[in-house]
């Protein structure tokens, strides 16, 4: 594990299986430095171990960085849970998975993901009380994430494109599930001209009847001429193959970990597209969780992740001045708060 290319000096990793329930678990604590670690528990089928290694450290280390770019008093964790979710998860296995988090003694705090839900979360806390979504409000969903994409392009379109609204804007949205559909909406509700794709075909039909979208073939999505492109569906999009048939000038969505490889940043760069990073363009999730001890209402909790604009302007404003990417302005960020807090 520890010459695998996606560890970054993770404090600890549970690798977890119970024979009883069938649970095969990987739990990964990226930083614990500026609180406990906070980060959701993706059930799915991966082709092998490996696979589910590499999702846990790769998404732990986007949590602690989500976090600290928001100055907020959590770390980064990331659970996954090997098999299906609409075949092999049971209640008992959710309780297995939540005496394990339980056994961390709260260095991890468990969400929500892909593959989970809230009441799963709900039977988990009968095991543990680490757990995101506790409180009333809380049960009621929100689509904190997309809010906060939308909170970035915001910050992004006055920025690189010197608009202050949308009208006439067209953004390409990769992916319509639950944070590229609400983005959808939110973004035709401000004018601006919607072009879609998504393995569901059943998904691009509703965005085209909702929102007046055109949907395309999942591979086309990276040519269409569009002013921004937000990845909504999966990592590693941003490749050698995938950036050069881009022509939108900004990049900004709500998927995790959108570069294949870190080098991908400055061939964005070098074909003049602005990409705002994604751990601050999707920390939605991570501020609704702080949001809920203090006022867990919606209107405070979207009112809180609105931060994610500020943010990102400052962050924007600081790479024109540099001359730097906006993500090696939000990283040099993060290390510094790292650095201070483990001071």
């Amino acid at each position: 594990m520890f010459t695998n290319p996606d560890y970054d000096n993770h404090e600890h990793v549970v690798f977890h299986r119970d024979p009883e329930t069938g649970l095969t678990a990987i739990i990964a604590l990226h930083s614990t430095v500026l609180g406990p670690a906070f980060g959701g528990c993706r059930m799915y089928p991966y082709d092998d171990e490996d696979q589910a290694l590499t999702d846990a450290l790769r998404l732990s280390r986007g949590m602690t960085y989500k976090a600290a770019i928001c100055g907020l008093p959590y770390g980064g964790g990331k659970s996954v849970i090997i098999g299906d979710s609409k075949s092999d998860k049971t209640p008992s296995l959710l309780r297995a998975m939540g005496r394990l988090v339980e056994a961390l003694g709260g260095r991890y705090i468990i969400a929500d993901d892909v593959g989970t839900s809230l009441d799963d979360l709900a039977v988990m806390r009968q095991e543990t009380s680490h757990t995101a979504a506790a409180t009333a409000a809380a049960q009621e969903p929100l689509a904190v994430t997309a809010h906060g994409v939308l909170m970035a392009i915001e910050a992004a379109v006055v920025a690189q494109l010197q608009r202050t609204d949308f009208a006439g804007l067209t953004v390409a949205v990769q992916g319509l599930g639950s944070v590229g559909m609400p983005l959808c909406q939110a973004l035709q509700t401000r004018g601006a001209a919607l072009i879609v794709t998504d393995m569901d075909a059943k998904k691009m039909a509703a965005a085209s009847q909702d929102y007046g979208a055109t949907a395309v073939a999942p591979d086309d999505i990276y040519d269409q001429a569009v002013d921004l492109f937000a990845p909504c569906a999966l990592g590693a999009v941003l490749n050698d193959q995938t950036i050069p048939r881009l022509k939108a000038r900004i990049v900004c969505g709500g998927a995790n970990n959108q570069l294949l490889e870190s080098r991908h940043d400055q061939a964005l760069a070098g074909r003049g597209i602005t990409y705002v990073p994604d751990y601050l363009a999707n920390a939605g999730g991570v501020i609704d969780f702080y949001q809920e001890f203090i006022d867990d209402s919606p209107t405070a909790i979207l009112a809180s992740v609105e931060r994610i604009r500020g943010i990102t302007e400052s962050v924007l404003a600081s790479a024109e001045a540099s001359g730097k990417t906006a993500l090696e302005v939000a990283d040099a960020m993060v290390r510094e708060r790292l650095k201070e807090a483990a001071s």
